[in-house]
């Protein structure tokens, strides 16, 4: 399945149906008066956010949903039915966006949770909803009133436990492989990944997930390089894994470029927990991996892992790591929100007094 992070669609609600002009028509009854029922209400369109997807791809092919208008009311105060809604399915992590594809909507995070973008119309009412002492006989009707139109854009940020992070060509696909049952394209040069991938990685009788972010380049904050929408997958990881090629010769400004990068899109990414890992040791002397392990050490103030994606060396060592910082994260997040739903019902306890 093709992956697609980002639609632009359509959406329409119905209108609602026109009431009914009837009157009673019957054998011995002279006088039967007004019967004309209400219309229907037109059908919303909602979004809901379902588990078992991981792409926006359903609405590469099809931008356009229009709900059903509602049906119109008839005589013997029949009201119409209701048009039927029109559901929208797309994956944990999707952001709803204004037609602008600035401001936020909705932020899609559970399964399960919905919105109602488009409300549909009421229904018209018919010719007995006017009948007063004084107008037994009324004619008048409604027609139902119009549904909702907008265009919006739906933008899909990958949720995951860690995310790899680096320059093109560093080996985070090969690492990605290498952990996972994941099947990313690897090749010796720049840009082989153009498109996040996921994958579980275990290890000890634990999983978390790992997205394989495409590779960033100088820039990638402000849009160069489609910098913008690939960092955008990074923001819901607990981790970042910085993967650093060991066999080039600026390891320190490979490293500088990425945090530069980071730092300028969003404090929020500055300030995630980080692994370095120089990868690649495979093609090094040990001398030269101990000179830019010392380095990088230097230059970064953190501690620098070592690994070869390629051979499986000290990968184990890093999947602990990752995991052990992942459940810190994951307790710290939970007493977050803890703290943050007793507060709250202290604050309603306030409130409420009797």
């Amino acid at each position: 399945m093709k992956f697609l992070d980002q639609a632009r669609v359509f959406l329409k609600s119905g209108n609602g149906g026109p009431g009914s002009l009837s009157f009673r028509r019957e054998k011995y009854i002279e006088f039967g008066g007004p019967n004309g029922g209400n219309g229907g209400r037109g059908g919303s369109v909602i979004i809901e956010c379902v588990d078992g997807l991981n792409t926006l791809i359903d609405y590469r092919y099809q931008q356009h949903f229009k709900a059903k208008a509602g049906v119109p009311g008839a005589g013997r105060d029949r009201s119409g039915p209701a048009g039927a809604d029109a559901l929208l399915k797309v994956p944990v992590g999707t952001q709803i966006l204004e037609e602008d594809n600035d401001t936020l909507i909705a932020d899609m995070t559970e399964v399960g949770q919905s919105i109602t973008l488009c409300k549909g119309g009421d229904g018209g009412r018919g010719n007995a909803a006017f009948k007063t002492s004084t107008n037994r006989a009324p004619r008048k009707t409604e027609p139902g009133w119009p549904g909702e139109e907008r265009w919006i854009w739906l933008r899909l940020k990958l949720i995951a436990d860690a995310g790899l992070v680096g320059l093109p060509n560093a080996g985070k696909s090969t690492f990605l492989s290498a952990t996972s049952r994941a099947k990313p394209k690897i090749a010796d040069y720049p840009f082989t990944t153009l498109v996040p991938q996921l994958g579980v990685v275990g290890a000890g009788g634990r999983e978390f997930v790992l997205a394989d972010i495409p590779g960033l380049i100088e820039g990638a904050s402000e849009g160069i390089g489609l910098g913008h929408r690939f960092l955008g997958h990074v923001e819901r990881c607990r981790v970042l894994l910085h993967l650093i090629d060991g066999t080039q010769d600026d390891i320190t400004g490979a490293y500088k470029t990425i945090r530069g990068e980071l730092e300028a899109y969003a404090d929020l990414l500055a300030k995630k927990d980080e692994v370095i890992v120089l990868n690649k040791i495979d093609s090094l002397m040990e001398e030269e991996v101990e000179e830019k392990v010392a380095e990088l050490e230097k230059f970064s103030g953190k501690k620098v892992m070592t690994i070869s994606a390629v051979t499986g060396e000290n990968v184990d060592d890093l999947l602990f790591t990752l995991l052990d910082m992942i459940g810190v994260d994951k307790k710290t997040e939970i007493k977050e929100e803890e703290e943050a739903q007793l507060k709250e019902a202290g604050e309603d306890a306030e409130t409420w007094k009797p």
